[in-house]
């Protein structure tokens, strides 16, 4: 599994990485290996508010659907609408294919770095 140390991590698998005032995310490479096969996401609009530690989308895999959680509060200032045309970037390029980026950020959950991220992860492959 790949962590890169640059980002910041939520316990939920999704990744942060903040640029200026923008919070950037996506999900981890170990949430889409759990996940399998992407084949659908469900987005936010922008200039949805959305709060750090619940769900502000999903994505449906061959395996499951599961919520999308926001690592923190703000206002959705892009979509990355290539995502609805061909989720499956998801699975190819985890930390390339970002899914929303979210301004005015008011608060956010407990973050980890890469090394307590793959601790988290360690644990819930056994």
């Amino acid at each position: 599994m790949n962590y890169p140390a640059d980002l910041k991590y939520s316990k939920s698998h999704e990744w942060v990485k903040m640029d200026g005032d923008v919070a950037v995310i996506g999900i981890s490479d170990f949430a889409q290996d759990s996940l399998g096969d992407v084949v659908f996401i469900n987005l936010p609009q922008e200039g949805d508010v959305v709060s750090a530690g619940e769900a502000f989308g999903d994505v449906e895999s061959v395996k499951a659907v599961s919520d999308l959680l926001c690592p923190v509060s703000g206002t959705v200032c892009e979509v990355n609408e290539e995502l609805l045309d061909a989720p499956e970037k998801l699975n190819s390029d985890p930390y390339g294919a970002w899914i929303i980026k979210v301004e005015g950020i008011t608060g956010q959950e407990e973050l980890l770095d890469a090394a307590e991220y793959e601790a988290v992860c360690a644990v819930a492959e056994d």
